[in-house]
């Protein structure tokens, strides 16, 4: 069991766009273990859900608890609909991030995120985690600044090196303004840094003292990356998250040539196994993630000398994570079937990780339903900046409309097989954009492969049906018996 004083056994993944979302992370907590909530695209998350009619008032009650209450005020008046908006009605769009993002985008990114934390700590008192993207760098200082504001205990960071997380955080526990690095492409050695800025005291008066720095947990894939974070004070974090290739989401890319097998998947190798007798020599805490989620899994890892695990597909199919309901049962009655096909797709996603998907019928898996997407970049979270000719800084991503990307001197090669995972992902969380055509925005789903335990819990579940947060618990728990 966890309290504040010992470490989790179970991490439960944070899986984005919010499938880990407050009520699962609620759940986990709830068992004692360590449940994180998804730090992706919160901003938007907050205003669907406020849109959407706040079904059980969940985000009012977080809003009301916020320290700022004019900031909710402001937040409330512009997105919140009684009732709900119409089915065939718009969510009305939340302004996209830029290196200079607006008064408004901000707020709504702190309270969003805020909510988001404040609710999974309720009706317990074990710790509360919140997983980043390093990939995702411009909403960063924001996200962090509303998760610590709600006394977040664990921050994970992963899809790219954290090492500035540390830093960041002690930044905004001291409520001082800071400037964010963040990476454009086609700067120059001698042009100067691109940054956000960020004011604490700006947007939260005095609530910006007497926050504390979360324990920070770094997701890495080699011992490289582990030894070089913990062998500088200014980067080493708490521990680690070793994350293999089956997990699911974004996966690190193969050491060394790029291979591909007959599917278009990343050919991993011995390269690309972490030696944990050299990584336990680091001295830090530390969990495996990806395939490790079964009694079996949790034996193994801990007679490695981990801590426990990280398990996000097993979570994922139940009933209190965000994905949508329509999507479990049919993931879960695939599985049942033994159909289910998951693959490692290296063109997917924007980021240029590898990111896996499940093939998976009126999805976007399907190339018949990708074709009929029309093309539209309304989100803009994998954007990336990049210098223009004359100096100033714009944003591409290879999934936006074909001509927009060329014409910002994106390459026609990079954006072949993109999927606007922005939109897919919302909608995989029940939250789809309604387009003007009648159209409805089609979902992804993205998960790891490694299916033993959601199948032992499906199969014991009701008629194949979802199963509860807590059974997944109690399941893994069956291996501290076997160590």
């Amino acid at each position: 069991m966890t309290d504040q004083g010992t470490l989790p056994t179970i991490i439960q993944g944070g899986m984005g766009v919010a499938v880990s979302g407050w009520e699962l992370a609620r759940a986990v907590c709830r068992t004692g273990e360590l449940g994180v909530v998804s730090g992706t695209a919160l901003d938007v998350v907050c205003a669907r859900r406020l849109q959407a009619g706040d079904p059980g008032g969940h985000m009012r009650r977080a809003l009301a608890a916020f320290p700022i209450p004019e900031m909710s005020r402001r937040i409330m008046k512009k997105y919140y609909v009684h009732g709900g908006k119409a089915p065939d009605a718009a969510f009305q769009a939340v302004p996209r991030f830029t290196v200079t993002p607006s008064v408004e985008l901000q707020e709504l990114t702190v309270v969003g995120t805020f909510c988001e934390v404040w609710l999974a700590k309720q009706e317990h008192t074990a710790p509360v985690g919140i997983n980043f993207l390093r990939k995702i760098e411009i909403p960063l200082p924001f996200g962090l600044l509303g998760a610590m504001l709600a006394g977040v205990d664990y921050v994970l960071v992963g899809a790219g090196n954290p090492s500035e997380i540390p830093g960041l955080m002690r930044t905004l526990a001291a409520g001082e303004d800071l400037n964010f690095g963040v990476r454009a492409q086609g700067l120059r050695s001698d042009d100067p840094p691109v940054t956000v800025r960020c004011s604490p005291t700006e947007l939260l008066g005095e609530a910006a003292h007497g926050m504390t720095v979360p324990r920070f947990l770094a997701i890495v894939a080699s011992v490289d990356l582990a030894a070089g974070l913990a062998g500088d004070p200014a980067t080493r974090p708490f521990g680690f998250i070793v994350e293999g290739p089956s997990a699911g989401g974004h996966n690190a890319p193969p050491r060394g040539p790029r291979k591909l097998d007959e599917l278009g998947q990343p050919v991993y190798d011995d390269r690309d196994a972490v030696d944990l007798e050299t990584l336990a020599a680091v001295g830090l805490p530390f969990w495996l993630a990806g395939a490790y989620g079964t009694p079996e899994g949790l034996a193994e890892a801990r007679a490695t000398g981990a801590m426990g695990i990280q398990v996000g597909t097993a979570f994922a199919y139940s009933q209190e994570s965000g994905l949508a309901d329509s999507l479990k049962r049919q993931v879960l009655g695939e599985v049942l079937a033994g159909t289910l096909d998951v693959r490692s797709d290296w063109r997917a996603s924007p980021t240029g990780f590898p990111f896996r998907v499940i093939q998976l019928e009126g999805t976007v898996s399907d190339p018949e339903i990708a074709a009929g997407r029309k093309a539209v970049c309304d989100l803009g979270a994998l954007r990336s900046p990049y210098k223009k000719a004359n100096g100033d800084i714009d944003y591409r991503c290879p999934a936006e409309p074909p001509a927009v990307y060329a014409r910002k001197g994106g390459r026609a090669a990079n954006a072949e097989g993109r999927r606007c995972l922005c939109n897919a992902l919302l909608s995989a969380a029940d939250l789809p954009q309604q387009r003007p055509d009648g159209s409805v925005e089609p979902a992804i789903v993205t998960s790891g492969d490694d299916f033993r335990a959601v199948e032992a819990l499906a199969s014991n579940g009701s008629a194949g049906g979802p199963y509860r947060a807590s059974a997944v618990v109690d399941y893994l728990r069956a291996g501290l018996a076997r160590v």
